[in-house]
């Protein structure tokens, strides 16, 4: 007797007292944000680079490094889309550091874990 109200005890704490556990919920707009964030982050670096008299490979090769370094133990870098980042980079530097001529494929070393 003891041990069966001692069991209905024990399972209706457990059935009461759990808590929910959700899934990873990532909105568009902080992908968009984060998205925005390492773009910014690129585009200064490089364009701080460069107006130090630093080439132009060298400038693009220190900006990966930076901005790997910065980003790459971040849990979104598995959900971001690398042609939009890629893009959102060219733009920006086109808009704020006047690359015009900069080639996409310059940043197939932008890599992240």
């Amino acid at each position: 007797m003891i041990k069966r109200v001692f069991t209905i005890f024990i399972l209706t704490l457990l059935l009461l007292i759990n808590s929910p556990v959700f899934s990873l919920d990532t909105s568009s707009k902080t992908l968009d944000k984060y998205t925005k964030k390492i773009s910014n982050k690129f585009t200064r670096t490089y364009c701080n680079t460069t107006k130090f008299g630093i080439s132009y490979e060298g400038a693009l090769a220190f900006a990966i490094g930076e901005t790997n370094k910065e980003f790459k133990n971040n849990k979104l870098n598995k959900l971001i889309d690398i042609g939009v980042l890629k893009n959102s980079i060219v733009n920006d530097l086109e808009n704020n550091c006047q690359g015009f001529d900069f080639a996409i494929r310059n940043l197939d070393n932008l890599k992240f874990n």
